[in-house]
């Protein structure tokens, strides 16, 4: 495929996250080294095309330094006056410097023609965080009310808010607020669709160092702790990172993003391709994915019923499927299985996928969707390199996401001699 039929492709298969994206709203946290001259301005480009594509946004920003060395786990900062000084000056800078980077618009910008409007204003009311086991914190600040109204006049308007981690109070104080705060009760206030969280890592790493693309709250929570009980600072910025996301999820935002603030294009990738790039947080309405276990077989037998009445899935008895049950995963929602679906090895480099059945109750909602990453991510631990899928009636799904159309003669031995030749199913593959 040449480059130029690649970049079509590609284009081409942003179209649904696209359609997806548009006119939602995104609260978007830059602070530390994400502020680093480096990658901003590739950082800056990219929003400005998310705004292009008409996604609203709420820019949190703090100051040019990384705040993570003045934080330890819950605890905040004193700031006195020398430091609120400080403060007020890199954050007028960095918002100066924001604003100058997304008016670019000279012919050989990225930019070029884009025309985007920023706002700032005195968005957020603060109160004095007070004295703080006998401490007393001085211009340390929380939140206390964000005037959404505003900002969501100004998004309606075609602008980007941009939000320093600052606020005021009633008696005309400015106070030092910590930006993950700042970012979590803004996306709280205007009910933002996602969350996304800028890092120097890319995303979140297990303990081994193995990036994590998906996490539940409870991972989130085991990662949480870990990264902050490490010295470094990169460990100690995705942690805080990630502390404010498992904030904005127990207020009601089912999607928050940790993505590299080094990485040229990581916001492009973890939005708009299935393969993301980062970390992403998410309740999914209290679904939970887990492999399936032979008390879940009479559930699963129920599920595929239907399916296999219509001729869209073979039957399978229940001696058999106590048999195969390693090979499936299910998704339940309030201790009820909702969505299965199974990964048989043909061989050492074949996988299949099958029986993929979801609760008429609980479509287009992506559920089918997670199975089948979930499914490919085990068959890549297995080493395998190419995907099979049969059916009659979903290949316009599976070709949706990533599988071609193939052939009987394509099939592995292994699998050919089992083809169900009066089905006819339809084939196709996919290269991992």
């Amino acid at each position: 495929m040449t480059e130029g039929n690649q970049m079509i492709e590609l284009f081409r298969s942003a179209a649904a996250y696209i359609n997806a994206h548009r006119g939602k709203t995104f609260v978007i946290l830059l602070h530390g080294e994400a502020l680093a001259p480096g990658n901003l301005p590739n950082i800056v480009f990219d929003l400005s095309l998310l705004h292009s594509l008409g996604v609203r946004m709420a820019l949190v920003h703090g100051a040019a330094k990384a705040e993570a060395e003045l934080v330890a786990g819950d605890s905040l900062p004193v700031t006195d006056a020398a430091a609120m000084a400080r403060i007020r000056q890199q954050a007028g800078g960095v918002g100066i410097e924001l604003e100058a980077m997304f008016s670019q618009g000279t012919s050989k910008s990225p930019m070029h023609g884009a025309d985007i409007a920023v706002r700032r204003g005195n968005f957020i009311n603060a109160r004095p965080a007070g004295v703080v086991n006998g401490v007393d914190l001085q211009y340390t600040g929380r939140v206390r009310k964000i005037n959404d109204e505003a900002i969501g006049r100004e998004l309606a308007q075609d602008k980007i808010v941009l939000l320093p981690s600052l606020g005021y109070s009633i008696t005309g104080e400015v106070f030092n607020l910590q930006p993950g705060e700042v970012a979590t009760e803004t996306a709280k206030a205007l009910k933002a669709d996602k969350l996304i969280l800028f890092v120097p890592s890319d995303g979140v790493s297990d303990e081994d160092g193995a990036a994590v693309p998906t996490l539940s709250v409870a991972q989130g929570k085991e990662c949480r702790d870990r990264l902050l009980a490490r010295d470094d600072l990169e460990s100690r910025c995705a942690g805080l990172a990630l502390q404010a996301a498992l904030r904005a999820s127990r207020v009601g935002i089912h999607r928050c993003h940790l993505i590299s603030c080094r990485k040229n294009g990581a916001l492009l990738q973890e939005l708009f391709t299935r393969e993301g790039s980062g970390s992403l947080l998410s309740r999914d309405e209290a679904h939970l994915l887990r492999a399936a276990e032979l008390s879940d077989v009479p559930g699963i037998l129920q599920l595929i019923a239907p399916l296999e009445e219509d001729g869209s899935l073979v039957r399978r008895s229940r001696e058999l499927l106590e048999n195969e049950i390693g090979n499936f995963c299910i998704i339940e929602w309030e201790d009820t299985l909702i969505a299965c679906a199974a990964l048989y090895p043909v061989n050492g480099h074949f996988g299949e996928i099958a029986c993929i059945a979801i609760d008429p109750r609980h479509r287009d909602r992506g559920l089918g969707e997670r199975l089948l990453a979930s499914l490919e991510q085990q068959a890549r631990d297995a080493g395998i390199k190419v995907l099979l899928a049969l059916t009659t009636s979903a290949a316009h799904w599976f070709q949706r996401h990533g599988f071609d159309e193939s052939g009987f003669e394509d099939l592995p031995a292994e699998r050919r001699e089992f083809y169900n030749v009066q089905r006819n199913s339809k084939i196709l593959r996919k290269h991992l």
